[in-house]
């Protein structure tokens, strides 16, 4: 985890958010590499922040960087001692020298038990959305503590965070990630950096939870990064969020969600819950629906029970024909989960029109559900390989 630089004392409301998140960061670690600058040898910075790091009772790294025309007779680095901190190790962040013997150190100290959090019954939700929708509140509604920095300047979060989470639901980590702007507004290194953690947060996710600001209605970027996870085959619900701001009536919600499944036509099979991330409005009931979508998305089912469930949609509309020849469809079988994908095998895949796959995975979700899961569908020609 890195985290930003600590200004003890600063009135800068970023600074001391920043400064903030170093402490929640060093209760998390395993392992703190403590940087300073062998050029400017130690200061009082330095000498406040040792006496911190000591506090934690957590395995500590000294590294003095700058160390560029580092020699074994230089002496500079001998002054780091007096931190009380251990060896303190020369780098070259700039022409990478010290890192292997950084890293070596840092493996030396990771503690030999498994970690607990990674199991398999940990679900990992990604939390994406534009800028400013409210996902850094959203993270800190549900552990509790200001996890991530809230602000409304547009990218105080540059990196995806993880933040690991238990209750009677279930185990969690939500990857609280930098919301994806407009491309013409991606002018900066480290604003393309973000769009890229955002969307390896993506990768790792098992459920995307896509963050939509009711106060905007559904946007157009709004769907290019709801597409990312549709996509990505992730297990999506659409949260929408500022709800506690608008005006209600009777068909308030009935109107948003038939708005919101116009724009994002592709995800009508993502449920949506209105909630307030400031309030805490409905937060509660995300975590069975998270449930629900992993574990939809992970669904497997029987062959046999597949095959029934073909036949009898093969019963209700026939295939197509095409110049005299009719479609055949001898059965089908799952080849993977996250996303459900499942393989057809034909006579002829020319004659597997896109409405007729439309209609089979329809019957799909009528029969299994799959709710909050893209399903993927493959179409195999008699003879061909299976995968």
């Amino acid at each position: 985890m890195i985290q930003g630089g600590i200004e003890l004392g600063s009135e800068d409301m970023i600074t001391a958010e920043i400064a903030n998140q170093a402490t929640i960061a060093m209760n998390l670690a395993d392992v703190i590499i403590f940087l300073t600058d062998i050029k400017q040898g130690v200061t009082q910075l330095d000498k406040d922040i040792a006496l911190i790091l000591k506090r934690s009772n957590k395995p500590i790294v000294l590294v003095c960087n700058k160390a560029d025309n580092y020699g074994k007779t230089s002496n500079d680095i001998y002054e780091f001692y007096n931190l009380g901190l251990g060896e303190p190790l020369p780098l070259s962040a700039t022409n990478a020298i010290g890192i292997g013997d950084i890293l070596d150190a840092v493996f030396e100290k990771l503690p030999d038990e498994n970690n607990d959090n990674a199991d398999e019954e940990t679900i990992k939700v990604a939390i994406i959305g534009k800028p400013n929708v409210g996902k850094s509140s959203l993270v800190n509604k549900i552990l509790g503590e200001e996890r991530v920095i809230v602000s409304n300047m547009a990218g105080t979060t540059r990196d995806a965070i993880d933040s690991y989470f238990e209750n009677e639901f279930g185990k969690y980590v939500f990857i609280d990630t930098a919301g994806i702007r407009r491309k013409s507004k991606v002018n900066e290194s480290i604003e393309k950096f973000s769009v890229m953690r955002t969307l390896l947060a993506i990768q790792r996710a098992d459920v995307c939870l896509m963050m939509i600001d009711a106060t905007q209605g559904v946007t157009d970027q709004d769907a290019k990064i709801a597409g990312e996870a549709h996509e990505a085959g992730k297990g999506v619900i659409l949260v929408i969020n500022k709800w506690d701001e608008i005006e209600k009536d009777t068909y308030t919600i009935e109107q948003f969600k038939k708005e919101a499944y116009n724009k994002l036509s592709y995800l009508t099979y993502a449920p949506i819950i209105f909630i307030s991330a400031k309030t805490g409005q409905r937060v509660h009931k995300l975590f069975e629906m998270i449930n629900q979508v992993a574990s939809q998305n992970a669904l497997r089912v029987p062959t046999s029970t597949l095959n029934e469930v073909l036949n009898e949609a093969i019963a209700i509309v026939q295939p197509p024909t095409d110049k005299g020849k009719r479609l055949k469809i001898y059965y089908m079988t799952q080849a993977t989960t996250k996303p459900p994908t499942f393989v057809v095998f034909v006579n002829d895949k020319e004659l597997f029109h896109f409405s007729y796959e439309r209609y089979l995975i329809n019957q799909l979700r009528k029969e299994f559900g799959l709710i909050g899961t893209p399903i993927r569908m493959i179409v195999r020609q008699k003879g061909e390989k299976d995968v």
